[in-house]
């Protein structure tokens, strides 16, 4: 208030003592209290003098409380006089001056006329005011809430802000204003200050104001009817729009809090200190304005909560995707790897700050906004998805950065809406990425090309191999070495993929390293010709009848000329005693290192799941096992390499008694008599063999090879016994030497497998 207003109404309230103030005409009473004299220049005064004439006519005139009635003339004629009294301005000082005081004489007398006319009906015996009418009365109003700030901190209150308000309400009854209107002034006062000054102190109190305007239910039936009348015209989005004192008001500050909470993400970045009161303001005005629309269907609060939370994700989305768009070049990462880190950054801080304040209101808000922007992602992710035919670096960075983000996405979910209900969430309201599924797909496609890879391989260094040991200590081949290497190389890459994997893909490795190894002992099989190729024809029998013998000789004679075209000399010849021994020891290695090769797998197979943990497996997802059982993974190569070493040690035992040894045992023993030929004088090449055994088989094979020999050695004296041919002769009194012979050659193999273990 400037000094020439304070000092004008102080004159004009000289005499008054005791008299009604309530119509005290506070324009009027200026006019004539005040003098041109008090101010600098014509121009100002002129200017003052204009503004006290429009506010005396817009309280009088323009917007009356009531209607005039019978007082209609009386405006014409206040109308008319106010145009002449800024006439006379125009005139001589002197003459100006005496037509001035008699237009404020006559201005006196009909604005006291028009003020104290009867008020409302439903206030028997109330007079109007001058500045009752509505919106003046609250434009009045609001300005004077206003001095409740200090003037050098404008989001600060004054200290006489109590004294103040206790003031004001002593106005209340000049200015019409009742204790509703009196709030809902005061809360767009003080919101109006925090939106300006961002003084967050401020809320608080306009929470509390809010709180102490009735809704419909709470009102008398005069004062609904009285808040109802009170209607002004709004532009509204370039239109026009009536509005009841409580929308005029009201409006602005939900717009206010709408627009902040429809991008919470941008408006709290910083935190979430000021949000809950805030999103408390948003809901009161909402609620008082939802009453001041009975004809219009709104939401309730979960679902304009949900609005918020849709519009604000969207909205903090497009913001991250333009930022990732234009920093993707420079980083060389695919955009939806950069997407995904990003959303999940979004989301944790979104689940973390701003759901816990949202759920006052909507119980599952962290799980509407995950589910949101799970959804966003997917139709981001899916083209990529559908396009997606081989482990490309750009499959290799999206897809676990998209399992990544879906399973947080369903943590988040499950937190809040619980274990027990997380399976059956998923199942309705998500649409997963099955990125596993895709992910599987692939890595089969990439595990076929690797296993072709190793078959070749397995093909290369097979026909490489001489079958000489590596070393004394190291006495298998070096095929197997190489072939070990490529499995381990291969496996190595499989779980170096970073791409989120079924245990399907595991198995389906095993099945593809087990095929391969029992190529490899295919191939180093397929090399031992049939053991009947080392065995000789059985001579003619000559104690059969003439006949039989005959046919029997034609028969055997064929059957020799066959064999003989057909027999491989060569290729027997190379299957020495070493080379069958080192191919034992080769595949005697590929078993004990399947071990290793299933435990390692095993472990890191766990080890990458547990990096993964998979959400889903509360989801009845059977693919969520961590540590699977790998231990038969091998079975199927595990057969074949212990028939493999049957099969070779049953063939080393014959080749070294029907084909090394065949000219000593098979041909010359008991030849042409038992006396003649013992079995003795062949022990010392039987020693020699065994000594060549024991120096290249590893330790753990020394009993299947002994066995196989002793076998091999008990075959070939039932062969000299039964089918010795026409060249030996066997008496009764050979029945003693028999015996002792093949407890002598029995003996000789207990001896040698017994100095084995010493």
């Amino acid at each position: 208030m400037d000094i020439r207003t304070r000092q004008g109404l102080l004159s004009a309230l000289v005499g008054k003592v005791g008299k009604r103030m309530d119509s005290f005409l506070v324009p009027l009473e200026l006019l004539c209290s005040v003098s041109r004299t008090e101010f600098s220049d014509k121009k100002a005064y002129l200017r003052w003098q204009k503004r006290q004439l429009n506010m005396l006519e817009e309280g009088l005139v323009n917007h009356p409380v009531v209607g005039f009635g019978e007082f209609g003339s009386k405006v014409k004629e206040l109308q008319i006089l106010l145009r002449k009294f800024e006439e006379s301005e125009s005139l001589a000082p002197s003459s100006g001056e005496v037509l001035r005081a008699e237009f404020l004489r006559s201005l006196r007398d009909i604005s006291t006329s028009l003020v104290e006319r009867p008020a409302r009906g439903d206030l028997a015996g109330e007079v109007c005011h001058w500045a009752d009418g509505y919106p003046l009365n609250v434009r009045l109003y609001e300005k004077m809430l206003c001095s409740v700030f200090d003037v050098l901190d404008e989001g600060k209150f004054s200290e006489e802000v109590e004294e103040i308000l206790e003031f004001l309400q002593l106005t209340w009854r000049i200015l019409g204003i009742t204790e509703t209107i009196h709030n809902t002034c005061y809360v767009w006062v003080l919101f109006r200050q925090f939106a300006i000054t961002g003084e967050e102190t401020l809320l608080p109190i306009v929470i509390e104001h809010l709180r102490k305007i009735p809704l419909k239910e709470q009102m008398s039936p005069q004062e609904r009817l009285h808040l109802k009348s009170l209607c002004c015209l709004h532009e509204w989005d370039g239109r026009g729009q009536k509005l009841t004192f409580l929308q005029s008001f009201l409006f602005p500050i939900q717009g206010w809090a709408d627009k902040k909470l429809g991008d919470y993400h941008l408006h709290f970045s910083e935190g979430s200190s000021n949000m809950a009161e805030i999103a408390t303001v948003a809901m009161f005005t909402r609620r008082i304005l939802i009453e001041e629309h009975e004809d219009v269907m709104e939401l309730d609060e979960q679902e304009k909560i949900e609005t918020y939370i849709s519009s604000s994700i969207k909205s903090a989305l497009a913001r991250v995707t333009h930022s990732i768009e234009a920093k993707s070049d420079s980083t060389h990462e695919h955009v939806l790897t950069l997407l995904a880190e990003e959303i999940k950054k979004l989301l944790k801080k979104d689940s973390s700050t701003f759901s816990p304040v949202l759920s006052r209101w909507h119980p599952q808000a962290s799980v509407i906004s995950a589910s949101l922007l799970h959804k966003l992602y997917g139709y981001k992710l899916k083209p990529f998805l559908d396009r997606a035919e081989h482990l490309t670096d750009d499959v290799v960075s999206v897809f676990p950065a998209a399992e990544s983000l879906e399973q947080y996405v369903i943590l988040v979910i499950g937190s809040s809406c619980g274990e027990a209900d997380l399976d059956d969430y998923c199942k309705r309201k998500l649409s997963l990425y099955q990125v596993e599924a895709t992910s599987g797909m692939l890595v089969l496609r990439w595990m076929n090309s690797q296993m072709k890879r190793v078959a070749a391989w397995i093909e290369r260094v097979i026909e490489q191999e001489v079958w000489d040991p590596i070393s004394p200590h190291q006495r298998h081949g070096s095929s197997i070495v190489e072939v070990y290497m490529i499995i381990e190389e291969t496996v190595d890459q499989f779980f170096a993929l970073k791409v989120p994997m079924r245990i399907g893909e595991l198995e389906s490795l095993c099945r593809g390293l087990d095929s391969a190894f029992q190529v490899y002992t295919d191939n180093v099989v397929q090399q031992i010709v049939d053991k009947e190729d080392l065995i000789p024809p059985v001579p003619i029998l000559t104690r059969y009848k003439r006949e039989i013998g005959i046919k029997a000789f034609v028969r055997k004679e064929a059957a020799d000329m066959k064999l003989t075209n057909d027999r491989n000399y060569n290729q027997i010849n190379r299957l020495t005693t070493q080379t069958l021994c080192v191919r034992l020891n080769t595949i005697y290695y590929a078993v004990t290192e399947l071990n290793k090769l299933e435990n390692s797998i095993q472990e890191r197979w766990t080890t990458k799941r547990l990096e993964n943990i998979n959400t889903r497996r509360s989801m009845s997802d059977k693919s969520g096992n961590l540590a699977p059982d790998t231990n038969n993974a091998f079975d199927g190569c595990r057969k074949v390499m212990n028939s493999a070493l049957g099969r070779i040690c049953e063939f080393a035992g014959t080749k070294i008694i029907f084909w090394d040894l065949r000219e000593h045992f098979i041909s010359n023993l008991y030849r042409p008599s038992v006396s003649e030929s013992r079995l003795e004088l062949l022990m010392e090449s039987i020693d020699l063999v065994l000594n060549e055994l024991c120096d290249v088989i590893t330790e753990p094979l020394r009993d299947r090879i002994v066995t196989g020999l002793l076998q091999a050695s008990v075959d070939g004296l039932v062969r000299v016994l039964l089918d010795g041919g026409p060249s030996r002769v066997f008496l009764a009194a050979d029945a003693k030497m028999l015996l002792d012979d093949l407890e002598v050659l029995k003996g000789a193999h207990l001896l040698q497998h017994c100095l084995f273990f010493i």
